[in-house]
């Protein structure tokens, strides 16, 4: 893969970014709070490292609002509320309004009831998941965050794409450490990275996906129109599968091939979000359970390192090391991310900082 180095990348300023993409969904009629939660989110997860998840999508959002299949203004209702358990309709507003809301909303069901769950239907993809997972642990909560999305994987001995890669996400206090956080797809790789792939001209590794007629390729576009593997063989398609129950089917939401992705912007969403948070407090004590995620911690670190290795990180630990360098050095980004953005925001009268 192509370093950061390369002539194709440039430097961003994370603050200017985040300013840019809330200036510009504003442009589309998002509310200002809401367009600077989608701007947060898209920059964090550059920040992070996972620029498939990052600005480069805030084309595809404003092609949704632009087509009329994603609503500009987020306005859900309640479909049910039995204290622990709430359910709301997204009436295809943005995903990431919807998301912090399920989030905020689950949080403080979990302080008042021990537990919080609350699902969402008809909502739209939300970026990535852990930006509303770390918003558990500040509050003293585990939280849990489910999603489905378009169909991307063919099922156990198929060929054909029926299952989304239904992406998931876990974050846990962990005392004086940063949260442990886990945020994965079930398939070998998120699909976002193989558009980044495509974005950076560069060639996909073997066994990330195959082509249309079911042969494994290295061409970003060939992946795109065919189907990408799932992780760990059988085992991926399957949990792929029941987290497609508890985001889709459980939520009243669509699911399976009903669910259309952020870069298809004819169709509505109709993608589905479950967010569970688990008080600590109602577990055991606050402070006995960060002294053992600091136990745990230490454990995972007392490892000897494998040849090659020159430390062992805990889950979520990278992207914390990663945010730091990226807000010191600036964010390396593939030149045409920036061009597509500059484009944008010509259309939507709002100046792109580069360099």
């Amino acid at each position: 893969m192509t370093g950061a180095n390369d002539q194709r990348y440039e430097r961003a300023d994370a603050d200017a970014l985040v300013s840019f993409a809330t200036a510009a969904l504003e442009a589309w009629h998002v509310p200002p709070e809401d367009a600077a939660i989608v701007a947060d989110s898209l920059v964090t997860a550059d920040l992070w490292g996972h620029q498939s998840h990052g600005v480069m999508r805030l084309p595809w959002y404003v092609d949704r609002l632009r087509s009329g299949v994603m609503r500009p203004v987020t306005d859900p209702t309640w479909v049910t509320d039995s204290g622990a358990v709430v359910v709301l309709d997204g009436h295809d507003g943005v995903g990431q309004v919807l998301a912090y809301r399920a989030a905020s909303t689950a949080i403080a069901r979990a302080r008042r009831h021990g537990l919080g769950a609350v699902g969402v239907r008809n909502s739209n993809h939300f970026g990535t998941a852990a930006y509303y997972t770390r918003l558990a642990p500040p509050a003293g909560c585990i939280g849990v965050l489910v999603t489905n999305g378009s169909p991307a994987m063919a099922p156990w001995g198929g060929r054909e794409k029926v299952v989304g890669n239904n992406p998931w996400s876990i974050a846990a206090p962990a005392g004086a450490h940063e949260p442990l956080v886990l945020d994965i797809a079930n398939t070998a790789v998120a699909r976002g990275k193989i558009y980044l792939a495509r974005q950076r001209d560069e060639p996909i590794p073997e066994g990330w996906a195959l082509d249309p007629d079911g042969r494994t390729t290295t061409d970003p576009v060939a992946a795109i129109a065919g189907t990408i593997a799932p992780m760990a063989g059988h085992k991926g398609y399957a949990i792929s599968v029941m987290m497609d129950v508890l985001a889709g089917v459980l939520t009243g939401s669509g699911f399976g091939p009903q669910v259309s992705g952020p870069y298809q912007h004819e169709h509505p969403s109709r993608c589905g979000h479950l967010f569970l948070a688990l008080d600590v407090g109602s577990f055991l004590p606050v402070d006995e359970f960060h002294e053992r995620m600091e136990q745990l911690v230490a454990q995972l670190r007392s490892a000897p390192l494998a040849e090659g290795a020159d430390a062992i990180h805990y889950p979520g630990e990278l992207e914390h090391l990663a945010e730091q360098r990226h807000r010191r050095d600036g964010l390396p980004l593939p030149a045409r991310t920036l061009d597509d953005l500059g484009a944008l925001g010509e259309e939507a009268g709002v100046s792109l900082t580069r360099g």
